[in-house]
């Protein structure tokens, strides 16, 4: 298996290759931005694109998908609950002050329970809204391994005071979704470093026992 996680963008947004060498196919979380650079690493290594996952419809995580689906023709998968801000590029880049990316509806949308990712490497959708109202996670569980967009961080949460945040949401998607997950989960947090489920609930300031 092959597993890159790097930033990518202004704010840093983690964008995740996972590949499976035998098969030659990869999948791509979150292509934010620097599409060039990810389509390169993709040919380099040298995969074809199966699919484009989204975790949630954040300038810093969807702006490049469409320009990485007309490099390699994969479907862009999002949550349909984030429509209204895919809808909203053009004042999420005002938040920025960056261009305007473009745009389109997803080929698919993120349900909660499918299962998306490689055949070999399989990842049931998890719906955690609260940082946005389709915020998804990527459970990989015979990798014990979720990829977790903006849900969850190294000791924080995802923020809650933009559009289609609900703070109480997010919680409770943690608190039913997330750590219900083994101990030694890996999670592959959408900024900063990696983390485990065990080390949030030990020591994350926002997840107090309930």
């Amino acid at each position: 298996m092959i597993l890159e996680t790097f930033p990518v963008g202004p704010l840093a947004c983690n964008c995740t290759i996972m590949g499976d060498e035998e098969a030659g196919e990869a999948i791509v979380v979150d292509p934010g931005d620097e599409v060039a650079r990810i389509h390169r690493r993709l040919t380099e290594l040298g995969l074809k694109l199966k699919q484009i996952l989204v975790t949630h419809a954040h300038i810093d995580h969807v702006g490049g998908a469409l320009k990485l689906k007309r490099l390699t023709g994969a479907p862009i998968l999002l949550n349909d609950n984030d429509l209204p801000l895919l809808k909203m590029m053009e004042v999420q880049a005002g938040w920025l002050g960056v261009a305007t990316p473009e745009t389109a509806p997803p080929d698919a949308p993120l349900t909660d329970g499918l299962v998306v990712g490689l055949d070999r490497y399989p990842a049931e959708v998890l719906h955690t809204p609260g940082h946005t109202q389709g915020s998804v996670c990527l459970l990989f569980a015979p990798l014990k391994m979720v990829v977790a967009g903006d849900t969850l961080f190294a000791g924080s949460i995802g923020r809650t005071d933009l559009p289609g945040g609900n703070f109480d949401q997010i919680i409770d998607s943690i608190h039913s979704r997330l750590l219900p997950l083994p101990d030694e989960t890996k999670v592959l947090a959408g900024h900063g470093p990696a983390t485990t489920i065990g080390e949030e609930r030990r020591r994350n300031p926002f997840l107090r026992p309930r």
